[in-house]
């Protein structure tokens, strides 16, 4: 089974009250990925597209989330970038494969990169099968990398059932700036806001 939930939307019609108590929400790709769980047979196979905020969060989505590593084997999570969907969404998203009817022991991570040289995805540059040709060659013979890493499903429980791992072997850029640079950045913010409260100002004088 392959499958695209709604998300990024509310659900408003009470449909949330046909699921059990402890899992009701108005998420979307939340309900939707319950609705995969209940509805997939023992030993079925699925990937599902999720964005971050279903891998994290407490309460309704910590429970949702524990139910699926509980119900499925979800062995791997393929990271992808912010851009995917541009120009229809900028949100971050995720594609889930798993196997109903066992439980999560490990779980692998692939982080796709972009091309080379290019700095995000867009309508004129869309993302191609063929950038997924050293996943496929990775798949049958996992080992961690610079764009693989796994994490054992021990220590996903200790940090409330949390999906949302980044790249271990990826080191976060520390970005620093001068006295100047910061009252700069400050001043612009400033004027931006005086720009807003002016054009708000002008479009009520106007009414």
């Amino acid at each position: 089974m392959l499958a695209n939930p709604p998300f990024g939307a509310s659900v408003s019609d009470g449909v949330e009250t046909n699921y059990p108590a402890q899992f009701r929400t108005t998420e979307s790709a939340d309900l939707f990925l319950l609705l995969m769980i209940r509805y997939l047979r023992d030993g079925g196979r699925a990937a599902i597209v999720l964005p971050d905020g279903s891998l994290t969060g407490d309460g309704v989505k910590q429970r949702i989330r524990e139910e699926f590593l509980t119900q499925c084997n979800v062995h791997t999570i393929v990271r992808l970038p912010n851009s995917v969907f541009q120009p229809y969404a900028s949100v971050a998203t995720n594609l889930l494969f798993f196997t109903k009817g066992e439980p999560t022991h490990e779980i692998w991570y692939w982080e796709h990169k972009l091309p080379e040289g290019q700095k995000s995805y867009s309508k004129t540059k869309p993302i191609q099968k063929s950038e997924f040709a050293s996943l496929k060659e990775w798949w049958g013979k996992r080992v961690e990398n610079e764009q693989a890493w796994r994490v054992p499903v021990e220590k996903i429980a200790e940090n409330g059932w949390n999906l949302d791992i980044k790249n271990p072997f990826v080191k976060e850029e520390e970005v620093t700036h001068t006295t100047a640079e910061l009252l700069d950045k400050l001043s612009v913010s400033f004027k931006k806001s005086d720009e807003l409260i002016a054009e708000l100002r002008n479009g009520l004088a106007g009414k």
